[in-house]
């Protein structure tokens, strides 16, 4: 993601995670679960990836959360145990090592490959938010679905530093009001979102469950795993959220 061939872009956070870690704070799993929680960890993260994304002429307009990812599946998960060996779809490095932690297979796929790959036993299980399910039409190749709430991650709007400085002050200082009117619109949004398509994957025939004690122990455990082997490989910035956050 380069400034110079961006004026304004919309892309997913966690996708630049390969040039600093920081980047994907929000989605690593069960660190924040909740929009609160999400609230709290981007208002840690923003100065970070402002000053990350200025190395690239880039400066950062608004971030709007997607709905918490929830775990599909056929028939119910009631321990972490019972995704062992299951083919686990993975989109990105990070699900890959979930799956694996969970004893299951992970295999790459892309959202809009989703229900070929059920259908044709590529995958049988997966963890993605309830506006993919209905997207997809989950309740045409899985039973289940929990809302486990695994991560809540953002989508973030950028504009070019050199176009934007073009602009004179009233011009600033419309764009920044907007974005700010955008980034609480779209937060309200996400979480109407959330709730609309959980009703809407019950209503299509998806048994919609709340996990088990058991299982939220077990995938915690896992997510603190992630965490720790994260932590090795984390820059100084991107662990200063993570201790802001927690603090």
């Amino acid at each position: 993601m380069r400034s110079r061939q961006v004026a304004i872009g919309e892309f997913f956070l966690s996708r630049l995670s390969n040039e600093d870690l920081a980047y994907g704070v929000d989605s690593q799993p069960f660190v924040a679960t909740s929009y609160d929680d999400a609230r709290k960890l981007w208002a840690e993260q923003k100065p970070v990836i402002t000053e990350l994304l200025a190395e690239q002429g880039l400066i950062p307009l608004f971030s709007v959360p997607w709905p918490a990812q929830g775990l599909y599946t056929n028939g119910e998960i009631a321990t972490v145990d019972d995704l062992n060996g299951l083919r686990f779809r993975a989109y990105n490095a990070a699900l890959e090592e979930f799956a694996t932690l969970a004893g299951a297979a992970p295999v790459q796929v892309e959202a809009s490959d989703i229900p070929q790959a059920f259908s044709t036993g590529q995958v049988a299980a997966m963890i993605t938010s309830p506006s993919t399910g209905v997207n997809s039409t989950a309740w045409d190749f899985v039973s289940h679905y929990s809302p486990i709430n695994a991560w809540v991650p953002k989508n973030i709007v950028v504009v070019n530093q050199r176009i934007f400085d073009r602009l004179d002050d009233a011009q600033k200082t419309a764009v920044l009001a907007a974005a700010e009117t955008a980034e609480l619109r779209g937060w309200d949004m996400s979480a109407a979102e959330a709730e609309a398509k959980t009703a809407a994957l019950a209503a299509n025939g998806i048994t919609v469950y709340d996990p088990s004690p058991e299982l939220v122990e077990g995938l915690q455990s896992i997510g603190a795993t992630m965490l720790e082997n994260w932590e090795v490989k984390a820059s100084d910035a991107a662990l200063s959220i993570l201790s802001a956050y927690n603090n």
